[in-house]
């Protein structure tokens, strides 16, 4: 991924940044072209590693794959309009572009049909989304027989990471005042996510 030095991001940010995302496409390379899926993750840091699952009917797990799986993650982004920035009136020389974050992970595809660990991967996904509820939901509120039916329609992916590439670009390329007018200019269009992400980057 072509990323320039300013939007690019240490492993320790790209491990962060992807357990903020947490969905993200895999994609695997086959004879009949690549093919993707869209699937919640978990970021096992510990084991470098990305751990998730896949409905068993779904072709791509069965499909044999080359190479390296790539998972894809893409973030909050915005367009920014070059009226934003403050030096727009200073000298005109401003055009517009688009603020961005996403990582790109690339590692070895590995498939779990085992019961045992397609659960716990479930109850990890769960959990981590339900922390915070006043009322989280639990694995084991479920009857057991429907949980085990369920878990049966499902199999487990796991990314053995090799390469993080992480992209960061949030106006840290911009003078002060015209990094200040994005800001503005991304909370006057109701898009707060980016605002913050452009505050974070220049911190």
């Amino acid at each position: 991924m072509y990323i320039p030095q300013p939007f690019r991001a240490d492993e320790g940010v790209a491990w962060s940044l992807i357990g903020e995302l947490t969905v993200g496409q895999l994609i695997t390379a086959t004879v009949d072209g690549p093919v993707a899926t869209v699937i919640p993750w978990v970021a096992d840091v510990e084991h470098g590693r990305l751990v998730g699952h896949m409905a068993r009917p779904n072709l791509q797990w069965q499909t044999p794959w080359m190479g390296e799986a790539l998972v894809l993650f893409a973030g909050p982004h915005g367009y920014v309009s070059p009226s934003w920035y403050a030096t727009k009136s200073e000298h005109g020389r401003v055009v517009p572009t688009w603020d961005y974050v996403v990582a790109q992970i690339r590692g070895e595809l590995v498939v779990h049909d085992d019961e045992a660990w397609v659960r716990d991967v479930v109850v990890r996904l769960t959990d981590r989304h339900e922390q915070g509820r006043s009322d989280p939901w639990s694995v084991d509120d479920a009857p057991p027989e429907y949980i085990g039916g369920q878990l049966r329609g499902i199999v487990g992916v796991e990314v053995r990471v090799d390469r993080i590439e992480t992209s960061v670009k949030m106006s840290q390329n911009k003078a002060p005042a015209d990094v200040a007018g994005v800001i503005a200019g991304f909370q006057a269009d109701g898009n707060e996510p980016v605002a913050e992400w452009v505050r974070r980057a220049g911190a």
